[in-house]
């Protein structure tokens, strides 16, 4: 009895040897600890082995959210935490509501975050196109955040290695006039996007006609009764030819979105641009209207874009299939996430089709989506929308700064998706009344049977 309550108490010394870090072991070498009893050996050699990471046993505990506005959105950031000493992070889309998030919670505790997959087939059901494909994007980035810091890896990696080790950036101008794009010039975009919409001209007359006591602006297009006149896109026209002037020929511009118009004024406009050598018109119609795309994009020699608005793979092959635009252009916070993304910019290269991608938020999702892209062979350029905030940078830490150079954004090596939160810089800039990842335990049960089949 005697010997086996020793043996016990040498087992338990033993084990308590093994779990410290080596602290005791400051300043020792490792020919120090030669002779030394085999456990001290083997505690000194495996002291800086991460412990608290076993994949297999992962589970989720907990999901919590922080608001960040001024970003320049509102911007809800989603912290998943776990049983084991890792987090992850993800972002619903910009403008969109936590509550698309924090619906999701009941159904992924008690879940390993890295089944990615596997989670996110029980919860894309409750996802959908535009801000409300936010929520089931967010969590899926914080999986694989999780996913590749549980196996000490980049996202890129798990996504099948990467096509490039930087992604090209394209920016907005700061101010919406021709100087803002000499400014990003000056910045170092090599991709630049003009905004120019029809409200430009609105008050010029002869520009535009339309029901002007009634006029719904934000009606789909073919409902707007808005009318562009030959007048009108020729001064549309004339920015564009100022734009050109101002920065040449070389580098690519873009269009933003122009406004509410039917199909028959967006192929005027179309026409009166095509000498400016456009990369792109985006969202001429709503994304749904495929054979309306197609209209415009058989009338005009300017390549047709869309797709910011749009949720999962299944509602972005009508458009390819029938080659209804010249390229695609998903939100990842949107679209369901990293790897819905990828599959979106896999299936257009199939067909020959080109990948933009749209994106407006924290850097937490601005990594997601700099893995993807880095991971797609058929990525063109990523959508920066925060150049001018000066902390924006600020609130994430492990990473190298600043996080784009020259107009293109360094892939980041660490694992998942590279980088922690600044919690400092995060909660100077919550929403009012907001709380710093606090709890959220009332979203802990669903009571609902979310089965899609008998």
């Amino acid at each position: 009895m005697k010997k086996e309550k020793a043996g016990r108490q040498k087992e338990l010394s033993r084990r308590s040897l093994l779990k410290g870090t080596g602290a005791g072991f400051a300043g020792l070498s490792l020919a120090s600890m030669i002779g030394a009893p085999i456990e001290e050996q083997v505690a000194y050699a495996t002291q800086n082995v991460k412990r608290s990471s076993s994949p297999s046993q992962l589970k989720i505990t907990d999901m919590r959210i922080a608001v960040v506005t001024r970003a320049p959105f509102t911007c809800p950031l989603i912290r998943i935490d776990t049983n084991q000493d890792i987090c992850g992070y993800g972002e619903v889309r910009d403008g969109a509501s936590e509550r698309y998030a924090l619906m999701l919670k009941s159904r992924l505790l008690g879940q390993n975050p890295c089944n990615v997959e596997r989670i996110f087939k029980r919860i894309k059901q409750f996802g959908h196109h535009g801000r409300q494909g936010g929520g089931v994007s967010g969590v899926e980035m914080a999986l694989w955040d999780l996913a590749g810091k549980a196996y000490g890896v980049p996202v890129y990696q798990m996504l099948g290695g990467r096509y490039r080790d930087r992604v090209r950036l394209y920016a907005d101008t700061p101010d919406g006039r021709v100087g803002g794009l000499k400014t990003r010039l000056d910045q170092g975009f090599t991709f630049l996007k003009m905004d120019c919409g029809i409200r430009s001209i609105r008050k010029v007359p002869g520009a535009l006609s339309y029901p002007t006591k009634d006029t719904n602006w934000y009606a789909k297009h073919p409902f707007t009764r808005i009318q562009l006149s030959d007048k009108g896109a020729a001064l549309m026209a004339e920015r564009f030819a100022e734009a050109r002037e101002a920065v040449g020929w070389e580098v690519p511009i873009a269009s933003d979105h122009f406004g509410h118009i039917s199909v028959n004024s967006c192929i005027k406009l179309g026409k009166a641009l095509q000498p400016y050598q456009l990369a792109w018109l985006e969202d001429m119609v709503p994304w749904e209207y495929t054979e309306m795309l197609k209209e415009i994009k058989n009338a005009i020699d300017v390549p047709l874009l869309t797709g910011e608005d749009i949720y999962l793979l299944d509602s972005f092959k009508p458009l390819i299939d029938g080659r209804a635009v010249d390229m695609v252009h998903p939100d990842l916070a949107t679209a369901g996430g990293i790897m819905e993304t990828k599959k979106i910019g896999d299936y257009a290269e199939q067909h020959g089709i080109a990948m933009a991608m749209h994106f407006a938020g924290t850097p937490v999702s601005f990594m997601a989506n700099v893995h993807c892209a880095a991971a797609t062979e058929n990525f063109v350029a990523l959508e920066h929308h925060s150049v001018e905030v000066d902390w924006w940078e600020d609130m994430v830490t492990g990473i190298e700064k600043p996080l784009h150079v020259d107009g293109f954004a360094r892939v980041p090596e660490g694992p998942g998706l590279g980088i922690e939160l600044n919690m400092d810089v995060v909660k100077e800039h919550l929403g009012r009344d907001q709380e710093l990842f606090g709890p959220t335990d009332e979203w802990n049960r669903k009571g609902s049977n979310d089965r899609l089949w008998s």
